[in-house]
C-alpha cells in the first residue's frame, strides 16, 4: 500500500521519536497517552499557516532593523488564571509597552504573547522532596498539578486536552480584544485607568498625552484609519511536550507544508536545544518561525549545528536566537556568539531574554532584581551597537497584575515584601509597572539609535 504525500511528511516529522528527548513527563499509562494524542489530532487547529507566515515576515523585518519584536507573558500559564480579566491585563501591558516603543523608536512593534499554550516548563530536578516525601516535580498545568500530593503530581495525559481547550479560549479572547476596539491606539489613556500615580505611570501618561495630540492631528488631517484600531497579536510557547506538539502539527491544505498549529511562534529552551535531540528534530520540519534560547554554555559548534538543522537555507525570519546570558556576562559572551553567526552568513533575528540569566533565591522565593534585568538589556543593545548588528527584540516574563515577584522598581519592592503577592507557579515575573519601566528604558535606547 502506497502512502500519500501528507503521510510521508508526517512520518519524517515523527523521526523525533527515535532521538533523545529531555524533560518529558513519565506518564504511568502509555496507552492512555496514545489515545489522548490521537484525540488531539482530531481537534481543529488553533492558528493558521497564513498567520504564521505573516509573523515570519514581520520577524524578518526585525532582523533588518525595520521593526522590533516584543514577546511577553507568564513564565507558566495556569488553567485557573485563564480568565478574561487576567488575559486582558496581560494584553494591556504588552500593548502599553508597544505604544511606548513604537512612539519613541519610530518602529513598528511585533507583538507576541507567551500566551495560549505556555502550560509546561522544564525543571532542574524530576523529583521534589518535602518532609521526606518524594513526588514528581511540577512541570506546568499541562502535565500535573501544583499541589504537593500524589494525586496531583502524577502526570495526567488528559491535561494535554485541557491545555488545548484553555489555549483555544485564550486565543478567542485575544482576537476579540485586539480586533474589537480595545487595542485602539487612540484610547491609550483608557488602558491605564485604575492605577496609582507613581513615577512610571505618570511618565506613561505624559507620553500618552503626546500620542493623543498626534492622533488628533492625524484625524484632523484625515490620516486616521481603521488600521489604528486593531493590532496583530501572535501566540507563542516553548515546544516542550513533544507528544502535544506532534499532535498539533498538521499539513497545510494550501501549501502542502507542515505547520505547528498550536502557536504562531515556537521556541526551544536552553535545556532542550541539543542539535541531535528530539526537540530540534521536530521543529526542523515545521514552517513556523521558531526561536532557540542560548545560555552561557553555548559553543560555536552548538550555534552552527542549530543553524544547519533549523535554517539550512538561510530563510529570513525563520530562526530567532534568544540570548539569556546574565547581566554580569552579556558583554563578555555575546560578541563571540554574534561573530559566529555573522561569519556563517545566514540571517537570524536577535532577541534578548534578560530574565532567566538573572534568577536568584531569597529565602524560599525565586526572584530577580529589576536592575539586573535592565542591565542585561543595556548590555545586549551596547554589544549590538558596537558590532553594527541589529538587536531585534525582547523576550520577557511579565504579568498585567500588581504582583511582588521581582525586586526593585519605582515601587521599591524589597525582600521583605516578596511574599505579599508572590503568585507565580514557577519563575518570577515583572509586574505591570516594572514592565512599563523596562519599556521606557528600551524606548530611550531605540530613540538614541534612531536619531544617530
Amino acid at each position: 500500500m502506497f502512502k500519500d504525500a501528507d503521510e510521508t511528511i508526517l512520518d519524517e516529522i515523527s523521526a523525533w521519536k527515535n532521538l533523545p528527548a529531555k524533560h518529558q513527563p513519565q506518564y504511568p499509562d502509555a496507552d492512555f497517552l496514545q489515545t489522548t494524542v490521537e484525540y488531539l489530532r482530531t481537534l481543529p487547529p488553533l492558528i493558521f499557516a497564513g498567520e504564521a507566515d505573516s509573523l515570519k515576515c514581520q520577524i524578518a523585518q526585525a532582523s533588518r532593523g525595520e521593526a522590533f519584536v516584543l514577546q511577553g507573558g507568564d513564565c507558566a500559564e495556569s488553567f485557573a488564571d485563564a480568565t478574561a480579566d487576567r488575559i486582558r491585563a496581560k494584553i494591556r501591558t504588552i500593548l502599553q509597552m508597544a505604544v511606548v516603543l513604537t512612539y519613541s523608536g519610530s518602529l513598528p512593534v511585533v507583538k507576541i504573547g507567551r500566551m495560549a499554550g505556555q502550560y509546561a516548563k522544564p525543571r532542574s530536578y524530576p523529583m521534589e522532596t518535602r518532609d521526606g516525601v518524594d513526588l514528581p516535580s511540577y512541570m506546568g498545568d499541562a502535565v500535573n498539578g501544583h499541589e504537593f500530593t500524589e494525586a496531583m503530581r502524577i502526570p495526567d495525559p488528559h491535561r494535554l486536552v485541557e491545555a488545548y481547550q484553555h489555549s483555544a479560549a485564550t486565543l478567542n479572547l485575544i482576537r476579540a480584544f485586539t480586533n474589537g476596539g480595545f487595542a485602539d491606539i487612540a484610547k491609550v489613556h483608557e488602558w491605564n485607568k485604575g492605577f496609582s500615580s507613581n513615577p512610571a505611570y505618570r511618565r506613561y501618561n505624559k507620553l500618552a498625552s503626546e500620542i493623543d495630540r498626534a492622533m488628533q492631528f492625524m484625524k484632523a488631517a484625515g490620516a486616521y484609519s481603521e488600521s489604528l484600531r486593531t493590532v496583530d497579536f501572535y501566540s507563542s510557547h516553548e515546544a516542550l511536550l513533544l507528544d502535544y506538539e506532534d499532535a498539533m502539527t498538521r499539513i497545510d491544505s494550501r501549501t502542502g507544508q507542515p505547520y505547528n498549529t498550536g502557536a504562531h511562534f515556537l521556541w526551544i529552551g536552553e535545556r532542550t536545544r541539543d542539535a541531535d535531540g528530539a526537540h530540534v528534530e521536530m521543529l526542523s520540519h515545521v514552517k513556523n518561525p521558531i526561536g532557540v534560547k542560548l545560555g552561557p554554555s553555548v559553543t560555536k559548534d552548538d550555534i552552527l549545528a542549530l543553524i544547519d538543522k533549523l535554517n539550512p537555507e538561510g530563510e529570513e525570519g525563520r530562526l530567532t536566537l534568544i540570548t539569556r546570558l546574565g547581566a554580569q556576562r552579556v558583554e563578555e559572551l555575546l560578541p563571540n556568539i554574534i561573530e559566529t553567526v555573522r561569519q556563517d552568513g545566514r540571517p537570524v533575528t536577535w532577541m534578548s531574554d534578560p530574565m532567566h540569566g538573572n534568577t536568584i533565591s531569597v529565602g524560599k522565593f525565586k526572584t530577580r532584581r529589576l536592575d539586573d534585568v535592565l542591565d542585561e538589556v543595556r548590555g545586549f543593545f551596547q554589544v549590538h551597537r558596537e558590532l553594527g548588528t541589529v538587536p531585534g527584540g525582547l523576550h520577557i516574563e511579565l504579568t498585567g497584575d500588581d504582583v511582588t515577584e521581582v525586586l526593585g522598581g519605582s515601587e521599591e519592592i524589597v525582600e521583605e515584601a516578596l511574599g505579599d503577592r508572590y503568585e507565580t507557579l514557577v519563575d518570577p515575573r515583572l509586574n505591570h509597572q516594572q514592565s512599563l519601566e523596562l519599556a521606557f528604558l528600551v524606548s530611550e535606547i531605540l530613540s538614541e539609535d534612531f536619531s544617530a
